[in-house]
């Protein structure tokens, strides 16, 4: 199976000899599946022809806001439509959720209450609870038709969702991002988040805490999924 992964924005200069940008972030985190991947660095105006390109399709973290004027973005939200329209399955992370939210007519925002970084805690909709690592100020504030929230906190509501009319599943949260990143996030991209977050975000990461591996084999069973075309 093909897994086509949008770059939406690239891992810092800095971070990269360690990580890779973030296809590889997202090729390690569904290893073991027997997946194939491609990349397509549409945020450097690259995309693919369309749906069919991959059997499935996932949408990265960005440096953007879904909300800005780029012409890159509106070219995404008619690929994310497509996609859906051709029922392939797609999964978003972040910027992914965010965009895939508000191609299909949800809306996102700069959220008011500010950022949330480091490992942070969900309630699913099961009653279970999740940990992922998070990074993002902008929020989905006002849901698509057809989607359905599948985790929440009392800071972000809409934290995690899927839809009933596609196969989609998104999360706001990062499964791919490891204590050691979100760490270099914090030294090359912090500048922004209020210093006292940095620090209480910073002394409490560490990877055995959070469900990263969980949500990339939940990715991994969400795509290979048999569906009715």
């Amino acid at each position: 199976m093909l897994i086509g992964i949008l770059l939406t924005g690239h891992a810092p200069d800095a971070l990269r000899p360690e990580t890779g940008d973030y296809d590889a972030m997202f090729a390690r985190l569904l290893g073991g599946h027997g997946f194939e991947f491609r990349h397509w660095a549409v945020v450097d105006g690259e995309f693919p022809d369309g749906p069919e390109a991959a059997d499935g399709w996932l949408v990265t973290g960005s440096r953007h806001g879904a909300y800005e004027d780029l012409p890159w973005i509106a070219q995404l939200e008619a690929l994310i439509r497509a996609i859906a329209a051709a029922k392939r399955p797609l999964v978003g992370v972040c910027f992914g959720h965010q965009v895939i939210a508000q191609a299909l007519g949800g809306r996102v925002e700069k959220f008011a209450g500010g950022w949330a970084v480091g490992r942070t805690e969900y309630a699913l909709a099961d009653g279970s609870t999740t940990a992922l690592n998070a990074w993002h100020q902008d929020q989905v504030v006002a849901l698509p038709d057809h989607a359905h929230v599948l985790a929440s906190n009392d800071f972000c509501a809409n934290a995690a969702l899927v839809y009933d009319d596609a196969p989609i599943l998104t999360v706001q949260a990062h499964p791919e991002y490891g204590a050691a990143f979100i760490r270099g996030l914090i030294t090359h991209r912090g500048a922004a988040v209020p210093e006292t977050l940095r620090t209480t975000a910073g002394g409490g990461l560490d990877d055995a805490t959070t469900d990263g591996a969980l949500w990339g084999d939940r990715f991994a069973a969400f795509f290979k999924t048999e569906r009715i075309a």
